[in-house]
């Protein structure tokens, strides 16, 4: 018996890879975990430390700053002592020293002045007090010279065998300057003051010229080229400088601390520039060296505890994983056990080895055991009827062959080409609509290579014989027509076993056009194809995000206004086009050229600085000076303004970028003679906060004293030109009474976070409206902004002011824009449908501008689609403006949406736009904003 047993063959079990991959996965997140909190530690550590070096320079600098003003203010005081002056004129030198004999004890000990020295008024030395500091070679008679001829006072940093700090001051009698005094005080307070508030080792490096000066030779640092004038702690300091002048220059040392182990210890050496000698000779350098080995050793610890507990997790973790599993996974192997002797037909075994299940919380093993069971009996049952369906076989072959003829006339009469292949690629079979537009023979194409028969287009890798795919091939029929071919391959079995597949080509070459021209006209203008702007603010955007450097110049052109009204607007375009051509031809290398709309135009012209962007504007109002046109028996010529700006200077995102160059653009209007003006950036910020701070207090006036107005637009019913449907429009009073436009303040209010209260206040007073008006059966729409979209009270508000108000919410509808919708699509939708659940019915407004939305539209829950006006515009002249606002009549239709044509302007627009099933319009042809009580006869 033990010879017939099998050998038993070593297997890694369920469990074991269980707790292998489970100890994988947590030894790789103690990992990561401990790596993270490491470099997390480490960041704060760099962090901590930079703030560190810059208060200690900032504090180091004041101190210098401050010494220098004291030793200012003590020589303007020396120079004002009674009698000095009188002395100086009269070039007594007993006089000077009695005059200033009572103060000099005074200014060397409290003030510690270490010299004073007076002048007469040609510069020639009269008296002096203190010691003298000829090694330190100062230009004295230079200083002297520039303050009789200046008459203001002069200061000066000096260092050589020391550093000091000297002040001049002019002496004068009567207005008249008789001669100067000159103090100099050594930085030897301000060293001791460094090392205090920096709680570091200080040294004072001078480096440059010291002709003359004796210094220990030991204090020399050749490396950088000067000499130690003043250190902590010698012994310890020195080496470790000449270590850092080996690693370091000191420039480097000023941008960036050096850190260096040092006797088990770890420093960080940092350096403070001192202000130059007027005539360059030396400079002077405060090194500080801090001990940061505790915050060092705090982090290593740190990081170990992270490791050691991480570790000890993973140990508890696994062991009651293992625990865990024991007793399931005993059964499982049980079962695994049975489950092959079942497949073989063991059915009464398997019943007699798995006990039924007598549990009272039965778990996923005892199902598995149970279903186990019930499969040994199913099979069982299944196999003693095996013998009963052989018979059904037979009429099952005859019906398949019904069916083999019935798939090969729908082969024939399908509108797709269809070629099976066989193991080698060769055509085995052709459908009779692939044969008529090839205009070939089945017999030509039999035993081909399909990529004979078609070429493949753009080279990719081949694919399986045996997996599904899809490629493109181009086809040229005798007619000489280019088709576009969608082939899609799937594996097909063939009685010899040997696999193929059937190809299925689909012909998509309108498609691809249609889509080429989509893509054009999202990223272009329609009128000059030029870029719009969508795609100049994704260009601005990306070269901004990508840490580029730059320029963006707006050019707008002057006097455009007169161009449409005397020649028309026919006459406009053709003028927009010809400028586009001309910058296109002469500016087109330099960068991305696009039009924002109406007659402003951007260039962006990436890596350039301050004086390129000024020559590529001055070019641009040459070129455009030069550029005239005649039409209507008058001459046209073309003048622009252009604003300037630089990025990142002026703004760090796009859509401030173009506000500034706006407002530069402004000032180049402005200036008249100079057609292009660069934005200072002070002055563009200034401004920008004065002009944000007042408009964001008129809003808050204006919404604590009720201080807006509505006035509503109609929407009209193209078909019978009746009027139930109104936009409502809001507009501010300013002190005088006069109705302010929203472009004033919708912006500020979108910017400083007013817009929510603003949309909030418009809802609320549209709601009373409606409440009154509900007998007339009117609705209101108003816009909501892509910020309310975020608002969480929103729901519960509009709920509550409509119980309030008693209106009827079918009469209220909210629009919110294309752009806003497709931007956060989730929040967009969800905001739509709590709107539309409340009653309320909603509008995609500005639709079109953005052709991704084609793909959401089915998504979102609105009612009505207005398409925005730039397409309207030009619908009867333009064929691109044409195509976009059949499609898009047609897209809403299928969807079940209402379309409302924004911008109609002219009569002649009325019957382009009902042929194409759009049912509403508005715009200025139609009617004209007016005020609540005009319409309604009452005011919110």
């Amino acid at each position: 018996m033990s010879q017939s047993t099998p050998p038993r063959v070593c297997r890694f079990s369920l469990t074991w890879r269980v707790i292998a991959l489970s100890s994988l996965l947590l030894l790789s997140l103690v990992v990561l975990f401990s790596w993270l909190g490491h470099a997390n530690l480490t960041r704060q550590f760099e962090s901590s430390r930079a703030e560190h070096n810059q208060r200690q320079h900032r504090e180091i600098q004041l101190a210098l700053e401050r010494s220098e003003e004291s030793l200012g203010q003590l020589a303007s005081m020396v120079a004002s002592v009674r009698g000095l002056g009188e002395a100086l004129q009269t070039r007594r030198p007993a006089s000077l020293e009695t005059a200033l004999e009572a103060q000099w004890p005074t200014l060397q000990l409290d003030a510690g002045i270490d010299e004073i020295l007076a002048f007469d008024s040609d510069a020639n030395q009269q008296a002096a007090w203190g010691e003298g500091q000829a090694l330190n070679q100062r230009p004295v008679q230079q200083w002297v010279r520039q303050v009789l001829q200046t008459e203001m006072p002069l200061s000066a940093l000096r260092c050589s065998s020391d550093c000091r700090q000297y002040a001049a001051m002019p002496v004068l009698v009567e207005g008249e300057s008789v001669g100067a005094v000159i103090l100099s005080r050594s930085l030897a307070d301000v060293t001791r003051q460094a090392q205090q508030v920096s709680g570091s080792d200080v040294a004072l490096l001078v480096v440059g010229n010291q002709s003359g000066v004796e210094l220990p030779e030991e204090r020399l640092i050749d490396a950088w080229g000067g000499t130690i004038l003043a250190l902590t702690r010698q012994e310890e300091y020195l080496p470790l400088l000449k270590r850092a002048a080996r690693a370091s220059t000191i420039e480097e040392l000023l941008d960036q601390p050096l850190r260096l182990s040092h006797r088990g210890d770890d420093i960080e050496l940092s350096a403070i520039r001192m202000d130059e000698d007027s005539d360059r000779r030396s400079i002077g350098y405060f090194l500080l060296a801090s001990d940061i080995t505790p915050q060092i050793k705090a982090i290593g610890h740190d990081t170990r505890t992270l490791v050691v507990v991480g570790l000890g997790g993973w140990l508890i973790a696994e062991l009651l994983l293992l625990v865990i599993l024991l007793s399931p996974m005993a059964r499982l192997r049980r079962l695994a056990g049975v489950l092959p002797s079942l497949a073989r037909g063991g059915f009464a075994e398997a019943r007699a080895t798995i006990p039924r299940p007598r549990r009272l919380l039965v778990n996923e093993i005892d199902v598995v055991e149970g279903a186990t069971l019930a499969l040994a009996g199913q099979l069982e049952t299944l196999e003693q009827e095996v013998s009963a369906r052989g018979e059904l076989l037979a009429e099952r072959v005859k019906e398949l062959a019904r069916e083999r003829d019935f798939i090969g006339s729908l082969l024939d009469t399908a509108r797709v080409f269809i070629v099976t292949q066989d193991a080698s690629g060769r055509i085995g079979l052709v459908n009779d609509y692939a044969l008529t537009v090839m205009g070939t023979r089945e017999e030509r194409l039999k035993g081909r290579l399909f990529e004979d028969v078609f070429a493949p287009g753009q080279p990719s890798s081949p694919l399986s014989l045996t997996s599904p795919g899809m490629e493109e091939r181009p086809l040229v029929t005798p007619d000489g027509q280019q088709h576009t071919i969608a082939w899609y391959h799937a594996p097909l079995a063939s009685a010899s076993g040997s696999p193929g597949r059937i190809s299925v080509g689909l012909d998509i070459t309108e498609r691809k056009a249609a889509e080429a021209r989509l893509t054009w006209l999202a990223e272009r203008d329609p009128l000059t194809g030029l870029y719009n702007r969508r795609y100049f603010q994704e260009a601005l955007d990306d070269a901004m995000r990508h840490g580029q450097h730059g320029a963006m110049l707006l050019t707008d052109l002057d006097q455009f206004k007169d161009v449409n009204e005397l020649s028309g607007h026919q006459a406009g375009d053709l003028l927009l086009r010809k400028v586009a051509r001309v910058l296109t031809e002469e500016l087109g290398h330099r960068g991305v050229i696009a039009r924002l709309g109406g007659d402003e135009f951007a260039l962006l012209l990436k890596g350039a600085d301050s004086e390129l962007a000024i020559r590529v504007g001055q070019q641009i109002s040459q070129i455009l000076e030069g550029t005239a046109f005649d039409i209507g028996g008058r001459r046209h010529r073309v003048a622009a303004s252009t604003g300037i700006t630089l990025y990142p200077e002026h703004a760090d995102n796009p859509i401030d970028l173009m506000a500034s160059a706006d407002m530069a653009m402004y000032k180049a209007k402005a200036c008249g003679t100079q057609r292009w003006h660069l934005l200072e950036a002070m002055q563009d910020a200034r401004a920008e906060l004065q002009e944000r701070i007042h408009w964001e207090e008129r809003i808050h006036l204006a919404l604590m004293e009720d201080a807006f107005e509505l006035m509503v637009q109609p929407i009209v019913r193209l078909a019978d030109r009746d009027v139930r449907h109104y936009e409502v429009l809001l507009r501010m009073r300013d002190e005088q009474g006069e109705l302010v436009s929203p472009v004033h303040f919708i912006p500020v209010a979108e910017r400083s976070g007013q817009i929510i209260a603003l949309d909030r206040w418009v809802l609320r007073h549209c709601l009373r409206m409606l409440g009154g008006l509900k007998e007339q059966g009117i609705s209101l729409a108003v816009n909501l902004s892509g910020q309310s979209l975020h608002d969480d009270g929103l729901e519960k508000y509009l709920a509550e002011e409509i119980a309030a108000s008693g209106a009827d919410p079918e009469y209220l509808i909210l629009e919110v824009t294309e752009t806003a919708a497709v931007t956060d699509f989730s929040t967009a939708r969800g905001v739509l449908q709590a709107i539309r659940d409340l009653g309320c019915r909603t509008a995609l407004d500005d639709f079109g501008v953005g052709f991704s939305s084609f793909h959401y539209l089915s998504q979102l829950p609105v009612d009505y689609i207005k398409i925005d006006g730039s397409f309207i515009r030009n619908l009867t002249t333009s064929a691109e403006s044409q195509v976009i606002v059949r499609a898009i009549a047609d897209i809403a239709a299928g969807f079940g949406k209402q379309a409302i044509a924004e911008f109609v302007n002219q009569e002649s627009l009325i019957e382009p736009l009902s042929s194409y099933g759009i049912a509403y319009g508005q715009g200025y042809h139609l009617g004209k904003p007016i005020p609540v009580s005009q319409a309604f006869g009452s005011s919110p």
